[in-house]
């Protein structure tokens, strides 16, 4: 087998030669094993590799008027659209110096005259069998690149439409018209993007690592799946029991993100975020928050910026039990916040974007139907609310 490809049809060579009798020599040597083409001079052999069918392999004197073979070559290596394409020296040089800036130009080989045709022949094929091979090898490295490139789009349509269902599933405990997740991964990009210019967050927040957190932060309420409706429902103040419950929604989305990142493993930048969030978005920069009491930078950040999101979407987002701030007024109360329950870097950066947060708060507002939806669930918690209550005697 002469190489890892069945070739159907004779081999191209092209001929470079300014004498006449060498290039009918050479002609007639190949012409029962390869297609033949010749070219009297460098421009010439220029301009006939750039037609289709392109050569195969190319046989390149080196004395020619004009433009000497050394020439040709350094111009075909430089060529994208040709620099495969092997080429031979076929020369009466047979200074040592020259053989080697032949090959330094790029040139497989260097055959010299007078030839010996079997030699000669013999060498032409290897060549050629190499060359073929190289192809071949490319070709498949070119089609195991776009395989890999279609899986990873595939995987990560997966993992987008498995994530979309995961949070869409907790957002439905509490209303299924309502866009809070999709503003919040607007809102996730929009500040990390800002964050991105300035220094001390420019390494953390590259373009791959800000999809990852926007993508992410639809699942920082995950661990509600746990919670019973009519604690996450109830219209009034919760009792420590049922308090301590709601606040346990932390733990446990973070516990269920770990636990997916032990059945994947390997450690996920993905999972990594979205464990940081679920479980510390109610930690407050003095402190005082849940469920550990972190303060300051010990918060991670993802955790940090979702904080701050999230108390923005719901100061802007209408209620049935509330109206909502206008963006002027929740931003004001944002800025308010810093240093106690914001970090102040967060606040800064919400303040230069602040008008990116209005648009994505009126493109993405709640409809009149999600609105509703919530009033008959509130006035349902509040009729079981009155039921569960005993008679006074």
């Amino acid at each position: 087998m002469d190489s890892m490809l069945d070739r159907p049809e004779q081999e191209l060579i092209l001929v470079v030669d300014d004498q006449p009798d060498n290039l009918m020599l050479m002609s007639e040597l190949l012409m029962d094993r390869y297609q033949v083409r010749v070219a009297a001079s460098g421009a010439k052999a220029l301009r006939l590799v750039q037609s289709d069918p392109r050569p195969d392999l190319v046989l390149l004197d080196i004395m020619m008027p004009e433009m000497d073979g050394y020439e040709v070559c350094r111009q075909l290596k430089a060529d994208p659209f040709t620099r495969d394409i092997p080429v031979i020296f076929l020369t009466g040089m047979v200074n040592a110096a020259d053989e080697q800036k032949g090959l330094d130009l790029g040139a497989v080989d260097y055959i010299t005259k007078p030839i010996s045709p079997p030699v000669t022949l013999a060498r032409i094929r290897a060549h050629l069998n190499l060359k073929a091979n190289a192809d071949f090898l490319r070709d498949k490295s070119e089609y195991l690149e776009l395989e890999v490139r279609r899986r990873a789009r595939e995987l990560q349509a997966i993992q987008d439409a498995t994530l979309e269902a995961m949070a869409t599933l907790c957002d439905l405990r509490d209303n299924p018209h309502s866009q809070h997740l999709v503003r919040i991964e607007h809102y996730m990009r929009l500040l990390c993007c800002t964050l991105a210019l300035r220094n001390e967050f420019s390494g953390e927040l590259s373009v791959e690592n800000i999809e990852l957190l926007a993508r992410s932060a639809q699942l920082h309420d995950i661990g509600k799946v746990a919670v019973p409706d009519r604690i996450l429902h109830s219209p009034g103040q919760l009792d420590e029991a049922d308090r301590l419950i709601m606040q346990s929604h932390t733990t446990v989305g973070h516990d269920a993100l770990a636990a997916a990142e032990r059945k994947l493993g390997y450690p996920a930048d993905f999972l990594r975020y979205a464990k940081e969030i679920a479980y510390s978005h109610h930690e407050r920069w003095d402190g005082g928050g849940y469920p550990e009491g972190l303060a300051g930078e010990r918060i991670p950040m993802a955790a940090r910026m979702l904080t701050l999101i999230d108390c923005y979407d719901e100061l802007t987002s209408r209620h049935a039990y509330r109206t909502s701030l206008g963006p002027d007024e929740a931003a004001a109360r944002i800025k308010a916040g810093a240093g106690s329950q914001f970090d102040p870097r967060m606040v800064e950066a919400f303040s230069e974007a602040a008008e990116g947060f209005a648009s994505i708060a009126l493109r993405y507002a709640d409809s009149d139907e999600a609105l509703g939806l919530e009033l008959l669930r509130l006035e349902d918690a509040v009729i079981e609310s009155i039921e569960l209550t005993p008679p006074t005697p």
